[in-house]
């Protein structure tokens, strides 16, 4: 009987220390995704190390609801949204399994605490010469699909909490759902296309509500590839066969309201290939 108090002891103990590891900023990002409710209270001066400990936290708390990691997102790609945060870099997120959807996929408008959309792109790595690629004509060898992809994401904060690229890392880039198109197979003669296509968004009554060129992305989109396998590398991690990538928004924020359907264009790229969403 000792014996086995002894092995339940130690088990509670590890278990504390599971939980202690976890920053107390990340659990209460969790609480709040959960519960779709809005975070204030995180530090202004809250520094990039900081704001990765909180994410990998927050990470591991939502993986019981959402599942297992399957890729990254990258966010701030465009160099006037860093400089509106005060940053000269992009910043990176994590893609849990069950936060990707399917075309078509009919959505909640409120989806999340401030949800809103936008047009993006994905690609799927196929192999981990993909971290030694370092243009876009070297990535394009390791990925194995294309897919059209309308990130929604979710802001997560109250107004009054201030924004950096610290802060908005440690909510996980916002990272909540997204809908994916199907995959269009990676070829080298799709990259002249890729920087030179206009990714188009319109809404149920082809209304155009944004038309952005594919170099709206750190100057061709595949150059978020470069970026996130670097920082991935910092972490001292790699990009893995299979990894899904979130490349970063083309389009300005778009907030949700019910009944609207959203399609976006690739035009440029073979067959003008298109993604939808429905809010409801």
């Amino acid at each position: 009987m000792k014996h086995r108090n002894a092995i339940v002891s130690f088990a509670a103990i590890l278990v504390l220390s599971a939980c202690a590891t976890v920053p107390p900023e990340s659990r209460q990002l969790a609480a709040n995704f959960n519960a779709m409710q809005p975070t204030s209270g995180l530090a202004r001066e809250m520094t990039m190390q900081e704001a990765e400990r909180i994410r990998d936290g927050l990470v591991a708390e939502l993986s019981a609801s959402q599942g297992k990691a399957v890729g990254h997102k990258a966010g701030l790609t465009n160099p006037a949204v860093q400089k509106r945060f005060g940053t000269t870099s992009p910043v990176r997120g994590v893609l849990l399994e069950k936060m990707l959807l399917e075309d078509g996929a009919e959505v909640p408008a409120k989806f999340g605490a401030i949800p809103f959309f936008e047009a993006d792109l994905v690609v799927v790595v196929k192999d981990e010469g993909i971290n030694q690629a370092k243009t876009p004509a070297e990535v394009i060898k390791h990925l194995s699909s294309i897919r059209p992809f309308i990130e929604l994401p979710d802001l997560v904060t109250a107004k009054e909490q201030p924004l950096s690229a610290a802060i908005i890392t440690s909510f996980n880039v916002g990272a909540r759902l997204g809908v994916l198109g199907k995959p269009i197979a990676a070829t080298p003669d799709l990259v002249d296309a890729l920087g030179k296509m206009s990714v188009v968004m319109r809404d149920q009554d082809g209304k155009e509500l944004a038309r952005v060129p594919g170099a709206a992305i750190l100057g061709h989109p595949l150059n978020a590839v470069v970026w996130l396998a670097q920082d991935v590398a910092k972490s001292g991690g790699r990009l893995r066969a299979g990894d899904i990538l979130s490349l970063g928004s083309f389009t300005a924020p778009n907030f949700t309201k019910p009944g609207i359907r959203i399609t976006v264009t690739y035009e440029g790229l073979p067959g003008n290939p298109t993604v939808s969403a429905r809010f409801k």
